[in-house]
């Protein structure tokens, strides 16, 4: 099997990073739905009979704030992969690269342009 070429390495740092923001993305809004439903619940029984509500939604809650804060660092290193990614689509241009290859590299380019703001 042959190495992979270093635009086939960074297309695929910026596609593992973009599917690491959907993932997180798809964990925070897990986690905001177990807060509704726990202050819900919450609210209409504030007296639970194990006396765990008020705990369990300050842990989902401390838990939301640390997927949050994935964010911010995750998007530096997705700006920093998108810009490797262009200097290599431009070096293999200009090496007249597979263009199959430069084609992933495109779609890996603006999947990680157009990615949504980092939430806060």
């Amino acid at each position: 099997m042959p190495t992979p070429s270093p635009l086939s390495i960074a297309t695929q740092s910026v596609q593992r990073l973009v599917k690491e923001d959907v993932y997180y993305r798809k964990e925070l809004a897990q986690q905001s739905e177990r807060v509704s439903k726990i202050e819900a619940d919450f609210k209409t029984a504030p007296k639970s009979e194990d006396g765990n509500a008020e705990f369990m939604l300050k842990q989902e809650q401390k838990a939301i704030e640390e997927t949050r804060a994935v964010f911010a660092p995750l998007h530096e290193r997705i700006a920093e992969a998108v810009q490797r990614l262009e200097e290599q689509i431009a070096t293999a241009e200009s090496d007249s690269a597979d263009a199959g290859e430069i084609k992933k590299a495109r779609e890996a380019l603006d999947l990680g342009r157009n990615l949504e703001p980092p939430v806060v």
